[in-house]
């Protein structure tokens, strides 16, 4: 590497840190500190290393230089949306009435994800099968509430596991339809990106990760990164249906359906060319989004 380029790097590193050490008071106000600081020290790694040794890769440090900025700048983006996000949650904020649950509209048209995903299929599994999950929870929240006011509970095993499968059901699905988009797919940047490198080793290893749990649920369910308040990193789980053989205390960010229904019509038998071409519809802003709000969540590690 040349002695140029490392003078440049060298310079930029020192133009960034100030930079974050003039905003840092407003960013702690929005950040976890520890966060911030864990972006200072790889800034400081990257100084380190530059100091020390020409012996390294152009391209490496190039890539960590850009993920080192990606990652600042998100800071500042994260801080704009705020105020419209704050409205947003503000706005519904009111709790969902007992047997009140309904079906969220799609965030785009039903032929918006062709060809990776047909229109029909999307028609059925949004209009048919979410809404049934939907029902499915209403009612068991109804009966349970009605064991409650009888103090009749002989049926109550049945209606709780009615509530967890289609809570999980209705829960993911609105997770499900947010993180797909027209024109979607690539990598994400900034917090996400530095953290999946972190939990997975490489986008590239939590992808092939990702794809083969999903390729590999036994019968129907679903493949999920989730954000572990208690690990303090990033995780992949399968679900069995829509609840089963997950963990507690976890926070989706990014779950795949592998219900027949979510592919069948179009791909038949074959899940594993589904599971491959959803990738090009992930909306990874919706899912960089949502990593941003769960990763404030952190409990005491174990």
């Amino acid at each position: 590497m040349s002695e140029q380029y490392i003078t440049s790097m060298k310079k930029w590193c020192d133009d960034i840190l100030k930079s974050y050490e003039k905003s840092f008071p407003e960013l702690a106000r929005n950040y976890d500190v520890t966060i911030l600081e864990s972006w200072k020290n790889d800034l400081f790694q990257l100084q380190l290393e530059l100091n020390e040794t020409s012996d390294l890769d152009p391209k490496d440090v190039y890539r960590r230089a850009d993920e080192l900025f990606t990652t600042f700048e998100s800071y500042f983006e994260d801080h704009r949306e705020e105020p419209q996000e704050q409205d947003r949650i503000q706005n519904q904020t009111k709790p969902v009435p007992i047997g009140g649950h309904t079906l969220p509209p799609l965030p785009y048209n039903y032929d918006a994800l062709e060809p990776y995903i047909h229109q029909e299929i999307m028609r059925l599994h949004h209009d048919k099968h979410h809404q049934s999950y939907v029902d499915g929870l209403n009612k068991a929240e109804k009966e349970m509430q009605k064991a409650r006011k009888t103090g009749n509970y002989d049926l109550i095993k049945h209606w709780q596991r009615e509530a967890a499968f289609h809570g999980a059901g209705h829960y993911l699905h609105t997770i499900f339809w947010s993180v797909m988009t027209p024109n979607g797919g690539g990598k994400p940047a900034g917090m996400l990106m530095r953290e999946i490198n972190q939990s997975f080793g490489s986008f590239e290893q939590f992808k092939q990760h990702f794809s083969e749990a999903a390729k590999n649920v036994e019968a129907v369910g679903w493949a999920i990164l989730v954000w572990s308040p208690r690990a303090q990193r990033l995780e992949i789980l399968q679900a069995e249906k829509h609840q089963n053989l997950s963990q507690w205390d976890v926070i989706p960010l990014l779950p795949l359906d592998v219900w027949e229904h979510a592919y069948y019509l179009q791909y038949k038998n074959d899940r594993k060319k589904y599971v491959d071409n959803w990738w090009n519809v992930v909306n990874w802003k919706e899912v960089e989004r949502r990593f941003h709000v769960a990763q404030q969540v952190r409990w005491k590690p174990f």
